[in-house]
């Protein structure tokens, strides 16, 4: 009775209809019972019931079961068209009837509990399993004991259950598993959207991005002198769309507002090649230019610049030009004092973020052995790494500029850096002029070291001799100058001491140890207002020193004792003069 049931039900649906018709099933009163519904995705894999379960209160079958069955004997069966047999569905996770002994349903329904959608049992294996990350809600379905040994569904938690895995009542006036499913799609479609990269401007899938927008909002930050945030917002437009010559144009204002010259002049150059007619982008460049002492590329830039050009502007960078070319005149003949003052006014005319002109300003200060000027002027010029100097200037103009560090360096006694910037500008240049910096770093950084290793030692006239041969390579170094002082005050020459700390500090005057050593000096050889003068320079340099503050009272008292004392004996020579009168 079984495999005819099995075979009437599936010659249903693939072959020409039936000619009697079937009598439909009875009304269900169990919540078990099979709903016939035309959405296939509604029937619930919980609908299958296992056969062979055993269950000591089922009834043996019912007159509606028996009633079927034979309306299903009595119905003329389809003619055979030599098709094969089909394959006997497989039962997939076979589960107990949860419904009462008493539901008189369930017996007559248990021949079709036999039946099971193959295709929808595939469909829901297939199903994916979702994560928290992939929907907005979590689906959690358990199976509890009951007290008669059965199982029933329920939900964990505030949880809500899916149509296919809750409870399988449903209104045959609603569709919840469609409603469902529809709802996954959404949360699926919405979980697989990659978040934007740039999370902390705008959240949203890379495709919505507008660049148009970013530049808006970088021209926002770019008013509010934000530039660091407008940056970011350029470089994030340009990654969008590099096709556009006014993100690069106004990524070079927000780096010229940082302070990154160089890098704005490459931006601007891509901008014009994009559009060579860019007058904003020509004016910004040929500002560039002016402060970095490219007079000829900046009139250059101007002439371009159509309705931008200031006459002003233009005037400017004509005189910046003629300053640039009496400042090389200069530095040719070695006139330092001329370069000095020209260098000076090309500076002021707009060139304040030239580093070869500070370079050649520098210069001029060391050769007139003004060298705590030369490291004041050559700290306020700009630092834009030796690289990006390269890149723009080129390798001959870097090194010239790494050599005059190295100069500096040497001025001020720091002969190790000035050994490494030395060999950093013969590697880029390796001129006659370079390689002799180099090599003079290198004897000043040994002389002062083997003079301290000997003054140490307490070997004070061999320190004298280490320090004067540094001072043979470089006479006018200040520090070497200063040791060799405290070498000879040591041996008792406190002239020749005196001589070396007052050159010293012609060269640096704020050289607090070549001062406090020449003011020890005077004192020793009883100079009492020369050590004064020096004491109270130091007390304004050196404020609350206990030592200077002693050894200036020290000296005021003898210079008062001396003052008496020579009064004293003026007193005594006058009555002396009077009594042989």
């Amino acid at each position: 009775m079984g495999c005819g049931f099995v075979g009437a039900l599936f010659n249903r649906g693939g072959f020409k209809p039936r000619q009697k018709p079937v009598p439909s099933l009875p009304a269900a009163k169990s919540h078990n019972s099979i709903k016939n519904t035309s959405n296939p995705a509604a029937r619930s894999h919980n609908s299958v019931k296992n056969p062979s379960s055993k269950n000591p209160k089922r009834r043996r079958g019912s007159s509606g079961e028996m009633k079927f069955l034979e309306s299903s004997k009595s119905a003329n069966p389809p003619p055979k068209q030599g098709r094969k047999p089909l394959p006997k569905p497989t039962l997939a996770n076979p589960r107990s009837s949860t419904s009462s002994s008493k539901n008189s349903s369930l017996n007559s329904t248990s021949g079709l509990s036999q039946v099971t959608n193959v295709a929808n049992t595939r469909r829901l294996r297939r199903e994916p399993t979702f994560t928290s990350s992939e929907m907005s809600m979590n689906v959690a379905v358990r199976e509890k004991p009951s007290i008669n040994g059965t199982l029933y569904r329920a939900s964990s938690g505030n949880t809500m259950l899916l149509g296919h895995l809750g409870n399988t009542r449903q209104s045959r006036k609603e569709n919840p598993t469609a409603n469902n499913v529809k709802t996954l799609e959404y949360h699926l479609t919405a979980g697989a959207r990659k978040p934007s990269e740039f999370g902390n401007i705008y959240r949203g899938p890379m495709n919505k991005l507008d660049p148009e927008a970013l530049k808006s909002m970088g021209n926002e930050n770019y008013k509010k002198g934000r530039f660091e945030d407008a940056l970011a917002l350029y470089n994030q437009a340009i990654a969008l769309d590099s096709s556009k010559a006014s993100y690069y144009s106004n990524r070079s204002a927000a780096l010229i507002g940082l302070g990154r010259l160089i890098e704005a002049v490459f931006d601007c150059r891509v901008a014009i090649k994009i559009e060579p007619s860019y007058h904003r982008a020509h004016q910004r460049l040929a500002g560039l230019y002016i402060r970095l002492g490219e007079a000829e590329k900046g009139l250059y830039h101007y002439k371009h610049s159509g309705p931008k050009a200031d006459t002003k502007d233009i005037s400017q960078a004509q005189a910046l030009k003629i300053h640039l070319s009496r400042c090389n005149e200069a530095q040719k003949q070695r006139n330092w004092n001329e370069l000095l003052k020209e260098s000076r006014a090309t500076i002021s005319l707009g060139a304040d973020s030239a580093p070869q002109v500070y370079a050649m300003q520098t210069e001029a200060l060391l050769e007139l052995r003004r060298h705590q000027e030369a490291y004041s002027a050559i700290k306020k010029g700009p630092d834009f790494g030796i690289d990006f100097c390269t890149q723009f200037f080129g390798s001959d103009c870097s090194a010239r500029l790494l050599a005059i560090w190295s100069r500096v360096y040497m001025a001020t006694g720091r002969f190790e850096d000035a050994v490494t910037t030395a060999h950093s500008a013969a590697r880029l240049d390796p001129s006659d002029e370079v390689t002799k910096i180099a090599k003079r770093a290198r004897a000043l950084a040994s002389a002062r070291s083997n003079g301290n290793q000997l003054f140490k030692a307490s070997k004070f006239s061999q320190a004298c001799i280490a320090y004067s041969e540094g001072l043979e390579h470089e006479p006018f170094n200040s520090v070497l100058l200063c040791n060799r002082a405290a070498c000879r005050s040591k041996l008792g020459q406190f002239e020749k001491a005196v001589e070396d700390c007052t050159a010293a500090l012609y060269l640096q005057p704020s050289y607090t140890k070549a001062r406090q050593r020449r003011a020890d000096c005077y004192v020793k050889l009883e100079r009492w207002e020369a050590s004064i003068q020096d004491y109270e320079v130091l007390t304004q340099e050196t404020p609350r020193d206990e030592d200077i503050d002693r050894a200036l009272y020290v000296a005021q008292v003898q210079l008062k004792k001396q003052q008496s004392e020579d009064l004293s004996e003026m007193k005594l020579s006058t009555n002396l003069v009077q009594i042989s009168s």
